[in-house]
C-alpha cells in the first residue's frame, strides 16, 4: 500500500492545481455544468469508464481491478455557494457572488488525485472503485438521492466520503459510529396581519410584534420542551418585516433551521412549532402560513466501517491524530447513501490556526490548509483498500 501513497504524494501539486482552478471557476448547486465536463475528462484520460448526468449533473467512474473483489464507492461533492469570496489571494473566484465556501472543490480535487492514482495500479486491485462525483449537496433535495435513483450505487458493496473540516486542525481526523450527522430540517413562517399607520396601533395587527413573539416563543422548545440530553437545535435566521418607520407591517416572514439526531423528536419538534406558532398569531389575531420542509436524514455510519476508519486512520497518523468526534448539527445528504450501503463519513481537518486558516465554513473568507487533501485522499483510498482485502 506505501506506493500507493507515494504516488499521491508526488501528485500533491497538481491536486492543488485543480483545486485552486475549480475555486476560481465555482458552479451554484444544479449548475455543475463544467465542473462535471472538467471531471469526466479527467477520468477518461485515465481511462476509467464514466456516466455523465447521472441524477442530473452527477458523474460516476468506474475502475475495474483485475483481481476478484467487493466494489468500493467514494464519494466527492462539487457544488458551491452564493457567497461573495473576500479572500485575498492567487485563486479568488473569478465569479461574482459564487465561491467555493464549504470545501467541495477540494473534495472533488482529492477524489480526481484518487482515480487517477487507483489507475495506475489497476492490476493490483482486488475488486472494483466507483467514483461519485456528487451535484448539489448544498440544497434540498439535493444530489445524492437522485444520483441513486439513477443507478450510482448499483453493484456497490460500501460506500465512503470525508469532509475537510476547518474546525479541526490538519493532520487530524475524526468520525464516530452511529448517528454523526444531524437532519437538517428548514422552516419558512409567513404572519398575516393589518397594516396601517404607525401611530395609530390600535387599528391595526401587527405582523412585527407577532412575528417577534415567535422568535422569542420558537425557543422554548429546545429550553422547555425537549430532554435536555437530546441534541436539538431551533434557529431563526431570518426575520424581514415593514417597509418603513412611521407603517406598521401587513406582513412578516421568518426562515429558520431545526436540527436533530433522533427520528422522533424530529416528528415532535414539528408538532409543538405548529402549536406554538397558531397559538402565537391567535393572541394577536394574525392568520400564518407555516412551511415546513424536512431535509436530509441523519447520517448514521455504520458501525463496523467506522471500527475499520480508527483502524485504518491510526495506521496512517498515529493514535494521537485520530479522534471520535463529537456530533455534529451540520446535516449531509450522504446520509441517503448510508441507507443504502455500510459505510463511514468521515472529517479531515483542515483548519491552521497559524497560517490564518480559521474562518468557519459558508464565510466569505474560506478558506483550507491544502495539506489536508493528501490526508483526505489517503484516508479514503486506504479504507477502499483495506475494504477490499
Amino acid at each position: 500500500m506505501n506506493h500507493f501513497h507515494e504516488d499521491l504524494q508526488a501528485i500533491y501539486e497538481e491536486m492543488v492545481g485543480w483545486r485552486r482552478y475549480l475555486h476560481q471557476h465555482p458552479e451554484l448547486s444544479y449548475h455543475e455544468y463544467q465542473t462535471a465536463e472538467f471531471v469526466a475528462k479527467h477520468l477518461l484520460s485515465w481511462d476509467i469508464e464514466v456516466r455523465t448526468g447521472v441524477g442530473g449533473n452527477g458523474v460516476v467512474g468506474l475502475l475495474r481491478g483485475n483481481g476478484e473483489g467487493p466494489t468500493v464507492a467514494l464519494r466527492a461533492d462539487m457544488d458551491a455557494l452564493p457567497i461573495q469570496d473576500e479572500k485575498n489571494c492567487e485563486y479568488t473566484s473569478t465569479k461574482n457572488g459564487i465561491m467555493h465556501a464549504c470545501g467541495h472543490d477540494a473534495h472533488t480535487s482529492t477524489l480526481l488525485g484518487i482515480a487517477k492514482v487507483a489507475s495506475m495500479h489497476r492490476t493490483e486491485l482486488k475488486g472494483n472503485l466507483v467514483f461519485l462525483f456528487q451535484h448539489a449537496e448544498e440544497i434540498s433535495p439535493g444530489g445524492a438521492d437522485s444520483m441513486i435513483k439513477d443507478g450510482a450505487l448499483d453493484g456497490v458493496d460500501a460506500v465512503f466520503g470525508v469532509h475537510l473540516w476547518t474546525p479541526f486542525p490538519v493532520g487530524h481526523v475524526y468520525t464516530r459510529s452511529g448517528a454523526f450527522m444531524a437532519a437538517p430540517d428548514e422552516f419558512t413562517i409567513r404572519i398575516q396581519g393589518k397594516g396601517g399607520h404607525g401611530g395609530l396601533p390600535h387599528q391595526t395587527i401587527d405582523s412585527v410584534y407577532v412575528a417577534s413573539q415567535l422568535v422569542v416563543n420558537l425557543q422554548s422548545i429546545v429550553s422547555r420542551q425537549v430532554d435536555p440530553v437530546e441534541p436539538c437545535v431551533v434557529s431563526v435566521g431570518s426575520f424581514h418585516g415593514g417597509t418603513s418607520f412611521n407603517v406598521i407591517a401587513e406582513t412578516s416572514v421568518l426562515n429558520g433551521t431545526v436540527r436533530t439526531f433522533n427520528p422522533e423528536l424530529r416528528q415532535e419538534v414539528r408538532t409543538r412549532m405548529e402549536r406554538i406558532v397558531q397559538a402565537t398569531c391567535d393572541m394577536s389575531q394574525a392568520t400564518y402560513e407555516l412551511d415546513y420542509k424536512l431535509g436530509y436524514p441523519t447520517v448514521i455510519n455504520d458501525a463496523n466501517e467506522a471500527a475499520r476508519f480508527f483502524q485504518v486512520g491510526t495506521a496512517l497518523f498515529g493514535e494521537e491524530a485520530v479522534h471520535e468526534s463529537p456530533l455534529i448539527m451540520a446535516g449531509e445528504d450522504f446520509s441517503y447513501y448510508l441507507q443504502e450501503k455500510p459505510g463511514c463519513f468521515m472529517f479531515v481537518g483542515a483548519g491552521n490556526v497559524e497560517a490564518g486558516i480559521v474562518y468557519p465554513h459558508h464565510h466569505p473568507k474560506f478558506d483550507i490548509d491544502e495539506r489536508s487533501m493528501l490526508n483526505a485522499a489517503n484516508l479514503l483510498l486506504s479504507m477502499a483498500l483495506d475494504y477490499m482485502e
